[in-house]
């Protein structure tokens, strides 16, 4: 069996388990995130007398719905990678050919989960609503953290096995 077939099988597990554990956590403390999502939407911690403030949104329901569509992709992330899981486990000892197939769902929901942190936090959250200039709602730090660790195992995970 190729060792790093199983270091791949794992990586991706662990994936799965962050992902799944901060959608868990999201659900079950809804208010903690819930109010960093809320202020980031406002754009009400932002420098003063900021141009840009016309970009913010000030109703509640659509902090619920911004919030909801977090937390269902976060989730989503940890199903599709505990799907390429499955099938990366299943398909450890196949040839090279039926193995790579068998990281499509892992790769989905790595994508995923890199356009959530990179395109919904440091993009839209950092860049449009200026999440940047909060010395509080700032979650630059953290987002970047988990889009590095996402690449490292896409690049990983599909890097070719010498046999």
């Amino acid at each position: 069996m190729n060792h790093l077939r199983v270091i791949k099988v794992i990586l991706v597990a662990c994936v799965t388990l962050f992902a799944g554990l901060v959608a868990f956590n999201n659900i079950v403390d809804y208010g903690s995130n819930y109010a960093f999502v809320q202020h980031v939407l406002t754009m009400d911690s932002i420098f003063d007398n900021n141009p840009l403030v016309y970009r913010s949104i000030q109703v509640p329901f659509l902090h619920h719905a911004f919030y909801w569509l977090i937390i269902f992709t976060e989730a989503m992330v940890g199903i599709l990678c505990a799907l390429g899981v499955w099938q990366m486990w299943h398909s450890r000892l196949a040839d090279n050919r039926t193995f790579n197939h068998a990281k499509k769902w892992a790769n989905v929901g790595l994508l995923l989960g890199v356009l959530l942190w990179f395109t919904g936090f440091m993009t839209i959250g950092a860049e449009w609503f200026l999440m940047w200039q909060s010395k509080i709602w700032n979650g630059q730090s953290s987002a970047f953290r988990f889009i590095v660790v996402l690449f490292l195992v896409l690049i990983f995970i599909n890097q070719e096995e010498k046999s």
